[in-house]
């Protein structure tokens, strides 16, 4: 028992003034894990009570990561506690840290702000569809450095949380879920232009998703090279389970079966071609000179 207690209080190193042994050592080990894992089980029976409670998922995840910090500071200073280390021992490394952090670690410093800035002032949730780059995807976790993104495609993508102040980002669910869609679409010239509007805003009128308030609008939109083109602007809510483009499919699919049934034929590009001069063509023996006449418009 009195080998046990010497190689217990048997002094490892020393900082400072203050004389680590190996009974500090396992007090600290002990006292981390314990810790660690109480701390862990704490934070997640807390943050299944708030979604119970229907509480916004910003929030718990801005409440878990101030118990984190404030759970790891208590620990510090009671690692220093059971080490018997004052802190005027650390005056020579938190020097050396602050100038570490002043020369080469402004990124990490920026996105760690940035993180606390975003789940703070939350013009970015969990849950929004954002467009960064023309790269669109639904934000899974905001973290103290960085967001992580899920595209539409399914590939996971990493941003710095600066880069979601600093640039311009488009954020589909900012205020409302309400957005505008179009569907545009050409018929052949001599189409009755009257009769399409109708069927255009049928198809748009018959899909589940498509708000009523405000009322769809079929717009005459110009007359093109090949095809009169219609535009079919309407309203829709962006759902986490949502796909814009499933609803354009299932317009344009409509558009195409009430159109075939009118006999309303969608246009495709077309183009003239005017000869001038003489054509001559061969049959057999004998060759046939045709005169093609010429035409204002020559392609």
């Amino acid at each position: 028992m009195e080998s046990l207690t010497k190689i217990m209080n048997w002094e490892i190193f020393r900082l400072g003034e203050a004389s680590i042994t190996i009974s500090q050592v396992v007090a600290v080990s002990l006292t981390i894990a314990v810790a660690m894992v109480m701390a862990g089980w704490l934070i997640r029976r807390l943050s299944q009570r708030l979604l119970k409670g229907n509480r916004d998922a910003n929030q718990i995840q801005l409440i878990n990561r101030a118990l984190w910090i404030a759970v790891i500071a208590t620990l510090f200073f009671t690692i220093l506690s059971i080490l018997e280390v004052p802190l005027g021992a650390f005056a020579f490394i938190s020097g050396a840290i602050a100038i570490g952090i002043g020369f080469g670690a402004q990124n990490i410093i920026n996105n760690f702000i940035s993180g606390w800035i975003l789940m703070g002032e939350r013009p970015i949730r969990i849950g929004d569809l954002l467009e960064i780059n023309g790269t669109l995807g639904r934000v899974e976790a905001i973290n103290t450095r960085s967001t992580r993104i899920k595209r539409t495609d399914g590939v996971r993508i990493v941003v710095p949380n600066s880069h979601l102040l600093e640039n311009m980002v488009v954020n589909w669910n900012l205020g409302d879920d309400d957005i505008r869609v179009f569907v545009s679409v050409g018929v052949a010239y001599g189409s009755p232009v009257r009769l399409v509007a109708e069927l255009l805003e049928k198809a748009v009128t018959e899909q589940e998703d498509v708000l009523q308030d405000p009322a769809p609008r079929i717009l005459f939109q110009d007359f093109g090279n090949s095809a009169l083109v219609f535009e079919a602007y309407f309203w829709t809510q962006l759902r986490p389970g949502g796909d814009m483009r499933r609803l354009r499919s299932e317009i344009r699919f409509r558009v195409d079966e009430l159109f075939r049934e009118n006999d309303i034929t969608i246009a495709f590009p077309q183009q003239d071609v005017h000869l001038d001069g003489v054509l001559k063509l061969e049959s057999g023996d004998r060759e046939v000179d045709q005169v093609v006449p010429t035409g204002p418009d020559k392609r």
